[in-house]
């Protein structure tokens, strides 16, 4: 379709006629852009009313939303629930998680009423902190706490770093609750457990909270100082924190039944544990540690308290004292403890007869675990000490720690754990404890195992073991860990027995770890042997004298020997849990 039919060529009338046309196309095309403008306008004023109204309804349906949710909250059974019935429903929650208070403290005002109005739902402190946070935070709680609830205390204090540096290094895969400020919901930070450390900075079975706390920047509003400036207030906070928290938990020592503060290293303000002191009659549990040595010069507290001086502490049962002062004549020691845990300071020397004075004087321990780093040969002598209820034996530290072994008797004993410097051959204090003790069936036995290079100081890591012939005693032995021993002998002993054995050894072993065992070049080979004798292909090892032994089930090897991958390989489909860590020299191999 032709828009215009001018005649062709043009002459001068079809001239004049295309632009008279020309003026009234013109005029016609203004009108019809008039009509558009005018059609968009009312279409977008169309829009903006009906915008309007749908935000008007929008705002109407928030409101009936809200109505609802409100009206649905109120016929909800749980709110026809009476008070006696919730406060049982929060102490079963309280049961399984003991820092749930601040949580449902935060859900409503009902709620938030309940719950302070019930003392022992806050009678669990369970608090992870550093010394820039406000210790206003345990005066909360234990105001909340009332004045007659037993308290079971746990604060851990991280001296490195700030707690939210700390946290984000591992996130998300424990069951150990942190809870930020309510209403937030609460993330889940688990604490790195880097093998052989002494202390864990928390452990990762315990349940820890941390409640809303505000930062003294945040208290006053005002922003972080520039690092130039940084100096005099932030230190004066991290020098006062400790006396102003522990004056606090103090002031309810008499309700304390359990009591642990853990700390990563020394702190600007740890004098202030030395006004713990005094009487604590419903204490079960008490526990100061360090995870590293600290100075410390002689310290007048609980553990250091004069033989003379009269202490309630009747209920007593468990102790645990690590890189801080205690003198071994307190009465602490005195309270026929069943767990005692001590790790000395380099600078505490004592004698061998004052320490086993430590054990006589608990004749009822059910576990004992001791370090120490520096011993010193007995003034008195050593008389023979049993323990008939000890069920855990630990001791590490010094080569005169096997003296000590030495001395004990422990007709009950089921775990025993020897990270004592090497010297001597420790073979023969393990026979002779387990002959003098009637030989308990020991179910676990650990030889140097936990060993930290950094912690030896005269004859090296681990106790020298010469020959492995004592294993074939521990019939009732399910899991062995030995670290700093040559590799071809251990596994040898365990592997199929030669004409001089008379049945398997340790045929009921489901477990072996080794650590730092040197090995010669048949030392996988032994290993390989070991695996294929325990863990045959198709059916059950060979029975040896009416003897089967049962399968392992887990192998750890840790900086022993350079695997390969097809030998872990072959490991893993013999073996359920296999863990390898080879040596740094022969990892790219």
């Amino acid at each position: 379709m032709h828009l215009c039919n001018y005649p062709e060529p043009p002459t001068e009338s079809t001239v004049s006629d295309a632009r008279r046309h020309l003026q009234i196309q013109r005029q016609q095309l203004a009108q019809l852009a008039d009509k558009i403008v005018s059609a968009e306008e009312a279409l977008a004023q169309i829009v903006v009313d009906r915008k309007r109204e749908i935000r008007e309804m929008q705002r109407e349906q928030h409101v009936l939303e809200e109505k609802v949710m409100y009206t649905l909250a109120y016929i909800s059974p749980i709110r026809r629930l009476p008070n006696e019935l919730l406060r049982h429903i929060f102490m079963f929650n309280f049961d399984d998680h003991p820092c749930c208070a601040w949580v449902l403290a935060s859900v409503c005002d009902l709620w938030r009423r309940l719950a302070l109005s019930i003392p022992k739902l806050w009678s669990k402190i369970r608090l992870v902190t550093t010394q820039s946070a406000s210790a206003d935070t345990i005066r909360l709680w234990l105001e909340r706490s009332g004045d007659k609830v037993p308290l079971d205390i746990e604060i851990y204090l991280r001296v490195n770093g700030s707690l939210s540096e700390s946290s984000n290094r591992a996130r998300a895969t424990s069951p150990t609750p942190w809870l930020p400020p309510p209403p937030s919901p609460p993330p889940h930070y688990v604490l790195p457990h880097p093998p052989g450390t002494a202390i864990l900075l928390p452990p990762a079975h315990t349940p820890i909270i941390v409640p809303q706390s505000p930062s003294h920047h945040d208290a006053w509003g005002a922003s972080p100082p520039h690092p130039s400036s940084r100096s005099t207030p932030q230190l004066q906070r991290n020098t006062h924190w400790g006396h102003i928290a522990i004056f606090y938990l103090i002031e309810q020592m008499h309700r304390w039944q359990r009591f642990v503060f853990r700390f990563d290293k020394q702190f600007s303000s740890i004098s202030a544990l030395k006004s713990i002191n005094g009487d604590a009659p419903m204490l079960r549990e008490f526990e100061i540690s360090c995870a590293e040595t600290i100075y410390a010069a002689e310290w007048y507290w609980l553990p250091c308290t004069s033989p003379s001086t009269p202490l309630a502490l009747s209920k007593l049962e468990s102790l645990m004292l690590h890189h801080v002062p205690f003198r071994w004549s307190s009465p602490i020691f005195k309270t026929d403890l069943r767990s005692l845990n001590l790790r000395s300071l380099p600078s505490n020397h004592l004698p061998l007869d004052r320490i086993l004075h430590i054990i006589g004087s608990n004749p009822n321990l059910e576990s004992l675990n001791l370090h120490f780093a520096v011993v010193l040969p007995a003034i008195l002598p050593l008389l023979p000490t049993s323990l008939p209820r000890l069920r855990e034996l630990t001791f590490g530290g010094h080569y005169h720690m096997s003296t000590l072994v030495d001395a004990l008797v422990l007709p009950a004993l089921d775990v025993l754990n020897l990270d004592i410097e090497a010297r001597d051959p420790i073979e023969d204090t393990i026979t002779n404890l387990l002959q003098r003790s009637n030989n308990p069936p020991i179910t676990h036995l650990s030889v140097s195992y936990g060993h930290t290079n950094n912690s030896t100081l005269y004859y090296g890591p681990g106790g020298i073991v010469i020959s492995w012939n004592f294993l074939a005693d521990l019939n009732h032995l399910q899991s062995l860990s030995v670290g700093g021993t040559p590799l071809e002998p251990f596994l040898a002993a365990l592997g199929t027995p030669d004409e001089e054995q008379a049945h398997w050894a340790c045929p009921n072993l489901t477990s072996v770890a080794m650590k730092s065992c040197h090995s010669l070049p048949d030392g996988i080979a032994k290993l390989v042997q070991l695996i294929e004798a325990r863990n045959p292909d198709t059916g059950t090892a060979a029975m040896i004298n009416g003897v089967t032994p049962s399968k392992l089930r887990h192998l750890e090897l840790y900086d022993c020997a350079t695997v390969g991958q097809d030998v872990l390989d072959w490991l893993k489909k013999r073996v359920d849990e296999v863990v390898c860590v080879e040596p740094t020299y022969g990892r790219s191999l």
